[in-house]
C-alpha cells in the first residue's frame, strides 16, 4: 500500500453554522461537490452521527473511480468531524472548523493508503497524478460550497 497525506485549507465567506451544516450532512455533497458521484448511507449511527457509515464514490479527471466507506468516529459540533476510511482507500479524515471575522476556516487532513493493486504498482510514476486528482476534487468542493452558500445569501437579500 502507498501512503498519502493531504492538508486542504478552505476559507468560506459564511458563518460557521452554515458551513458545519453542509459538511456534517455529507449525503448532500453530491448536490454541490463536483466529482462526488454518490453518498450511500450504510449505517445511520447515533443521534450525533457517531458510528455512521457512508459509502462515497468519487470520480475526477483520471479514468478511474474511488469507492470507500467512511465511519464517523468523532463529532464535536462546530469544531471537528473525523472518520475512518476503508475500501479503495484506508485511513483517516478530519475536518477542523474555525470562525474568524464572519468567515469560516476549514482544514481537512486526509491520511490514507491506496488498496487497489494497480494503484500501488503505478504509484512510483503516477503519484503526482493521483495527488493532482485529489487536489482538483478538493478545489471543486470548495468552489461548490462557496457557490451554494453565496446563493443562499443572495436569496435572503432579495
Amino acid at each position: 500500500m502507498t501512503d498519502y497525506s493531504f492538508v486542504t485549507l478552505w476559507q468560506i465567506e459564511a458563518p460557521i453554522e452554515q458551513v458545519w451544516e453542509e459538511i456534517y450532512h455529507s449525503q448532500r455533497w453530491p448536490r454541490w461537490w463536483k466529482g462526488l458521484e454518490s453518498v450511500i448511507e450504510i449505517r445511520p449511527g447515533d443521534e450525533q452521527g457517531l458510528g455512521a457509515i457512508r459509502r462515497y464514490t468519487w470520480e475526477a479527471r483520471l479514468p478511474h473511480s474511488l469507492v470507500f466507506d467512511l465511519e464517523t468516529t468523532r463529532v464535536e459540533p462546530l469544531r471537528c468531524l473525523e472518520g475512518i476510511a476503508s475500501g479503495d482507500l484506508d485511513g483517516k479524515g478530519s475536518w477542523r472548523f474555525q470562525e474568524e471575522e464572519g468567515r469560516t476556516l476549514l482544514r481537512y487532513d486526509w491520511n490514507v493508503k491506496t488498496t487497489k493493486p494497480w494503484m500501488n504498482f503505478l504509484a512510483p510514476v503516477a503519484r503526482p497524478l493521483f495527488e493532482w486528482n485529489h487536489n482538483l476534487i478538493m478545489r471543486w468542493g470548495e468552489q461548490g460550497l462557496r457557490s451554494l452558500l453565496e446563493k443562499r445569501v443572495s436569496e435572503v437579500i432579495r
